[in-house]
């Protein structure tokens, strides 16, 4: 058998996923080798969403995280992670939950994300009336143009009044570069370290300017990991890593990590000649990206028909083989998307799928979390 099957097919139902957690472990050493001591990393838990696998990190002695979401934090806090970074912007009732998670789990430090002085101003005014001092890093954009302020004079001021502040603490940099999707490594890496110029320039002017102590700086996520790797005084949080896609390892040769996240599927009809007919909707497989959106492991290249809601239609030579009911397999392009869409996945153990594993993650809402 393929790494991949499972001798158990009748017992699982379709679509689903198949987490190999041999796997996730191999790549979370691989995560520390690169990094070279896991006191360095604080992956993003945005990929599994899974406190199953916040503690295999926990255990091999990562300790901080990124999270998206207030639930993400919720699982981390509840899975033995002790510094959680709000990676998104947190607005409207989201920072008042957030000072409930303070409360609720006063051993762990949490810190958010800011980019402008009027959301400085707010977060300031509820860390003041919940009597919390509040760790912010700034967020800084070097090309992304999605969250962040540009490297610069105002960045400078901001991160000076987050530092003079009495409720809030400057914690340091953050610094994402997910725009640097460059297959070649040294042209990825020439990109990466030209971006980071104006973050280095901020830095001096913290340091000589200012009297300012940049802090901690978070720097990449997956792509460019390696190369914030190569620089001591960077923390690392890649994400993807951890389970892997197709889109990912295609794209990023260079990157050794194992594919731990695999689509089980049936054919559910055959609407003609060379056609199948897949259980792989758009509720199934991530689908923000142009087709195909999953590389099947037993059909070597396939022509994408059609995709819904429930069904994915696909044409190739030699489907005539397949029977209503046959199963395959295959990998995500983007597995972060993929699984939000899934309420479990299959934890597969000697090529059996065994346990259940809940993303309990999955939900925005924020349960349990008033004292």
């Amino acid at each position: 058998m393929n790494w991949y099957q499972i001798k158990n097919e009748a017992a699982v139902p379709s679509p689903a996923i198949l987490l190999f957690p041999d796997r996730i472990a191999a790549n979370i050493r691989q995560m520390i080798a690169i990094a070279g001591d896991p006191a360095r990393l604080r992956p993003h838990v945005k990929t599994h969403k899974l406190p199953q696998v916040i503690r295999m990190q926990v255990e091999a002695g990562i300790t901080r995280f990124k999270c998206a979401t207030l639930s993400e934090a919720v699982m981390v806090a509840g899975n033995g992670g002790t510094d959680i970074l709000m990676a998104y912007p947190l607005y409207g009732p989201a920072m008042g939950q957030l000072f409930l998670l303070i409360r609720k789990y006063p051993e762990i430090r949490f810190s958010v994300l800011a980019d402008n002085m009027p959301q400085i101003a707010a977060i300031e005014h509820l860390a003041q009336s919940n009597s919390l001092a509040l760790d912010v890093f700034l967020d800084l954009d070097v090309g992304m143009e999605r969250t962040g302020i540009p490297p610069g004079p105002e960045a400078l001021n901001l991160y000076r009044y987050v530092a003079n502040s009495d409720w809030l603490r400057a914690r340091g940099l953050h610094v994402y570069d997910g725009h640097l999707n460059i297959p070649d490594p040294q042209q990825r890496k020439g990109a990466c370290d030209y971006d980071f110029q104006p973050v280095n320039e901020l830095i001096y002017m913290m340091l000589e300017l200012a009297g300012t102590t940049p802090g901690e700086l978070v720097c990449g996520g997956t792509p460019t990991f390696p190369i914030h790797a190569g620089y001591p005084e960077r923390t690392l949080s890649p994400g993807t890593v951890l389970l892997w896609d197709w889109g990912y390892s295609t794209k990023f040769a260079d990157l050794p990590f194992q594919h731990a996240a695999v689509l089980f599927t049936r054919v559910v009809s055959k609407p003609g000649k060379n056609k199948l007919c897949l259980d792989l909707g758009h509720k199934a497989v991530g689908s923000e990206m142009p087709p195909p959106r999953v590389h099947l492991l037993d059909i070597p290249a396939y022509e994408h028909i059609a995709h819904s809601e429930e069904h994915l239609v696909i044409s190739f030579d030699g489907a005539d083989r397949f029977a209503a009911g046959d199963t395959l397999y295959g990998i995500p392009m983007h597995i972060c998307p993929t699984m939000a869409l899934h309420d479990f996945v299959w934890a597969v153990s000697e090529q059996e799928a065994t346990e259940k594993w809940y993303l309990t993650a999955r939900t925005r809402e924020v349960k349990d979390v008033e004292t």
